[in-house]
């Protein structure tokens, strides 16, 4: 696929997730208001942006930005190059910033590979206690990574078009009791170029994730992604992670062990090179640190 082809996919995707928020936003409100009373929506099947790994069908509020720092530390088997608690660690720094209270656009960077990402984030349908059963999100993200890897590197070449991917993203979610939500999502990456001809270029995958709600403020969550077609030029294992979500006003700390070093939709999907278990080197710490800052009506009292 040519660079300009890749941006018509990514842009035309992008200005119809665009239009379809600005242009019927007024009617949903309206709609909103009308029917909210006698039906009203369920609230907080999550309370962040993200279960563990990648996206709940959550969106951030209109003028809400979050800040995120998303932090990945593992092992080496048999290194000595060990630096306090782990051998190697990777970073995820991102602004997220709700355009409207159904469209969120999010741009990270990675230190890991180099890779920088941006995406939109767009709600099509809420869930409703006496009505519509599931809450549908939909996310189209695209991503670019500018570092060679260590492993045998997945892109053709260093040209920008060639280290280009996108993943696409159908997100449907039930809170089914008021402690308990479950989301299943469906999910297409597409990478632009294959150095190995046996590797193919578009992925299948189906993420399973859920939230039990076990105080006040904390939640255990759970995220798995099965890929059907996964690589055939090295092996990758899915990706899956038993977690802790801390609930702290505009704060939100997330605790995770993991089998996936990568951050990143399309990389944490089809390239985790370990499986999960407490082999040296295989299980990964996960670290995140999310504020809230409400830019409408200043910090949130």
């Amino acid at each position: 696929m040519s660079l300009m082809n890749c941006n018509m996919y990514f842009l035309f995707v992008a200005l119809v997730c665009g239009l379809s928020s600005v242009n019927a936003q007024s009617l949903l409100d309206e709609l909103d208001k009308v029917q909210s009373d006698a039906h009203p929506y369920e609230l907080a099947t999550f309370k962040s942006s993200r279960i563990s790994l990648g996206h709940s069908t959550e969106t951030l509020k209109k003028g809400v930005l979050e800040i995120g720092s998303r932090s990945r530390f593992w092992n080496i088997p048999n290194s000595d190059i060990q630096s306090f608690v782990a051998d190697k660690m990777s970073t995820r720094l991102s602004l997220e910033y709700g355009i409207s209270n159904r469209l969120t656009f999010g741009v990270g960077g990675t230190t890991l590979d180099g890779i920088f990402d941006m995406f939109l984030k767009y709600k099509m349908v809420r869930q409703r206690k006496h009505g519509f059963p599931f809450s549908i999100t939909l996310l189209q993200s695209g991503s670019y990574q500018s570092e060679r890897t260590s492993l045998a590197d997945i892109h053709r070449s260093d040209d920008f078009a060639d280290r280009l991917a996108f993943t696409t993203q159908l997100l449907l979610s039930k809170k089914v009791t008021s402690q308990f939500s479950l989301q299943f999502s469906p999910t297409l990456v597409h990478r632009n170029s294959s150095v190995f001809e046996e590797d193919p270029e578009n992925h299948f995958a189906l993420g399973m994730g859920g939230r039990y709600k076990v105080g006040g403020h904390v939640s255990i969550v759970s995220e798995y992604y099965h890929l059907f077609n996964p690589l055939e030029s090295r092996d990758t294992y899915n990706a899956f992670s038993l977690g802790v979500n801390w609930e702290l006003s505009d704060v939100m700390l997330q605790f995770q062990l993991t089998n996936t070093r990568n951050l990143v939709e399309d990389a944490f999907i089809t390239q985790t090179p370990n499986n999960f278990n407490f082999n040296d080197g295989n299980l990964v710490f996960g670290f995140t640190g999310i504020f809230i800052l409400h830019l409408h009506n200043g910090l949130k009292k």
